[in-house]
């Protein structure tokens, strides 16, 4: 993926309805679930983007078997009897996938080994590499990175086990969606989980969906040995999606509905929504669509803790350069290991638009500053270049590098974005 593509400043002010692809976090979480539970599963609405496709085919090598039929993907479940692969199993750079196939890594009686490609190898995987020998089952990696190899004897072990949630929540996610196979009830404990407590509920959620009853116990959560059902599942559009056309709302000082999200939803970046409210947005919800409205004057500078949504931590940062003053967005730590160091790399591309932008511990500060045209560096990922469009929008000569990153999560969001700057209010 190279080149770059410039991006049309919007007309006027954004008048748009948009519904975002389905939820990536909850098209792999259903997958697997569907995987690992007795009979066949429907999902309509799920995600077709490069990560769910290597999450499907990775299941598949597994024993699971997916088809998809006119848009609804068909799952035939093993009830939780995994295959052992011939070869190593490479998951892409879906972290997502990478863990929960560790964690799956148990079930199989035999040896697998996960792989990944851009910047997965060097994310972290130690703290569940250590929660499965805590269990019993034998993992090892290179320096708590890919590859990870895991022996599994065909079961998961019951017990109690604590998980260093620090670095992501995904750990801790990846041993709850195991635990319904294991052969006695399983007490998961996640330790020092800061903000990422939406992401663990979303998971929960799709457990219970699926038949799994786990319930809180002290600062942790017990799994009753009861394996999953098969159900047919609408997977919500993908609130990590929408916070860029919500965004586009607020820099053009124009409206925009999210069809499909709403007051409803669990997924963690909805707060996105009332983040740009704090900005001077106005913004409504029903139980099923959001609307964001410019408002009226310029927007305000905020300083708030956004551990909770560092994926849409990225679009707010690039949103703050059209503020009235400094921002600071707090607790992004967890930037640090994703698909690039988008801590540095945001404060960096800031700096070429010609913001004041710097990064201290875990915040980063934003310092509005005449802004100017330039090519962005997308770093090979994909919030990126979706964030920094948003800029173009507003700023004529805005390119962006490497487009086609955005294939990751959202494949048509270049045709979205023209659709939404050819729109406006007059």
């Amino acid at each position: 993926m190279t080149g770059h593509i410039g991006v049309e400043p919007a007309r006027g002010p954004i008048e748009a309805s948009v519904r975002p692809p389905g939820s990536k976090s909850q098209t792999i979480r259903a997958l697997v679930t569907s995987t690992l539970a007795r009979g066949r599963s429907r999902l309509s609405g799920a995600l077709d983007s490069e990560d769910t496709r290597f999450a499907s085919s990775t299941l598949e090598r597994l024993g699971g078997a997916i088809s998809v039929d006119d848009d609804v993907w068909i799952i035939e479940g093993t009830a939780g009897r995994l295959d052992a692969p011939e070869d190593v199993l490479d998951v892409g750079a879906s972290g997502l996938t990478a863990r929960t196939v560790i964690a799956l890594g148990a079930l199989v009686e035999g040896r697998i080994t996960v792989v990944g490609r851009d910047r997965l190898p060097e994310r972290p995987m130690g703290g569940l590499v250590k929660a499965l020998n805590d269990l019993g089952v034998e993992a090892t990696s290179e320096g708590g990175h890919l590859p990870v190899t895991v022996t599994g004897i065909g079961r998961l072990p019951g017990g109690e086990v604590m998980v260093d949630s620090s670095q992501t929540s995904q750990f801790a996610s990846a041993l709850l969606l195991a635990a319904p196979l294991a052969v006695a009830p399983l007490r998961v404990e996640p330790t020092r989980l800061g903000g990422s407590r939406r992401y663990l509920d979303l998971t929960l959620a799709t457990m219970r969906a699926f038949g799994a009853d786990p319930t809180p116990d002290g600062a942790g959560y017990r799994v009753d040995p009861s394996g999953y059902g098969a159900v047919d599942m609408a997977i919500e559009p993908d609130a990590s999606a929408a916070v860029y056309p919500m965004a586009a709302a607020a820099v053009t000082a124009g409206s925009v509905t999210i069809e499909g999200l709403g007051s409803t939803s669990l997924q963690a970046d909805m707060q996105i929504a009332h983040v740009l409210e704090s900005m001077g947005c106005i913004v409504t919800q029903t139980g099923t669509a959001t609307t964001v409205e410019g408002g009226l004057g310029p927007l305000r500078p905020i300083d708030v803790d956004l551990s909770g949504s560092p994926d849409g931590a990225l679009v707010i940062a690039v949103t703050c350069l059209f503020a009235e003053g400094t921002s600071r967005l707090r607790g992004l730590g967890s930037l640090r290991f994703k698909e690039s160091d988008r801590l540095a790399a945001t404060a960096r591309e800031l700096g070429r638009l010609g913001a004041g932008a710097r990064v201290e511990g875990d915040d980063l500060v934003i310092e509005p500053a005449p802004l100017r045209a330039a090519r962005v560096d997308s770093h090979g990922d994909h919030r990126i270049a979706m964030s920094f469009a948003i800029a173009g929008l507003r700023i004529p000569g805005i390119e962006i590098g490497d487009p086609g990153v955005v294939a990751k999560t959202w494949p048509g969001y270049w045709e979205m974005l023209a659709g939404m700057a050819a729109s406006d209010l007059t």
